[in-house]
């Protein structure tokens, strides 16, 4: 399935762009994951001729020796000088579990599993110039069949939430929500 998504990205010149600008960062265990990669698959399910517009760009890496607390802002006015058009958004997911109490994460796929819908946990980077590595802590299968997937680990109202306000159900109509299915992907 990863395969399937590297090649919907290379169609997509706005991401193939991101990726490179990202690459060019050299930030350990880096990322572009979430919409960036999820709408562009639930936008060829639902057979869209234009791609849905992203809201953000979320570039996650995993640096647990960076000190310093506002490194991400570097990084995203890096990013915004190359992509002016794009609203970056760089975490550290070395440190995003103590915003979010959780245990400590091992590395940026570790990270993602804790994220509030399963299908949301799947990021893309570029390795080099024209070759790609997708990962997803919970497989691809669910993305693809069209679910929108409860993460237990994650309080149901806040998947509830989010599911409402990013409308998600009326922008892609075909997806299904699944609730404490832990076999799901």
């Amino acid at each position: 399935m990863n395969s399937r998504i590297i090649a919907l990205i290379k169609q997509d010149k706005l991401r193939l762009d991101a990726l490179d600008c990202v690459f060019q960062l050299n930030l350990p265990d880096c990322y572009l994951a979430a919409g960036f990669v999820r709408n562009l698959v639930w936008d060829h399910l639902h057979q869209k001729t234009s791609p849905t517009p992203l809201n953000d760009m979320d570039v996650i890496y995993f640096d647990d020796n960076e000190v310093d607390e506002q490194a991400y802002l570097k990084y995203e006015a890096e990013l915004k000088q190359q992509m002016p058009s794009v609203n970056w958004q760089v975490r550290n997911q070395a440190k995003m579990n103590q915003r979010n109490g959780d245990r400590a994460y091992l590395n940026s796929l570790d990270a993602m599993g804790f994220w509030p819908e399963k299908e949301t946990a799947v990021a893309i980077r570029q390795i080099e110039a024209g070759s790609y590595e997708c990962i997803s802590t919970f497989g691809f299968d669910s993305l693809f069949n069209f679910e929108v997937t409860h993460n237990p680990l994650r309080e149901l109202s806040v998947f509830e939430d989010r599911v409402k306000s990013k409308n998600w159900l009326q922008q892609w109509p075909k997806l299904m929500v699944v609730i404490n299915n832990l076999n799901s992907g």
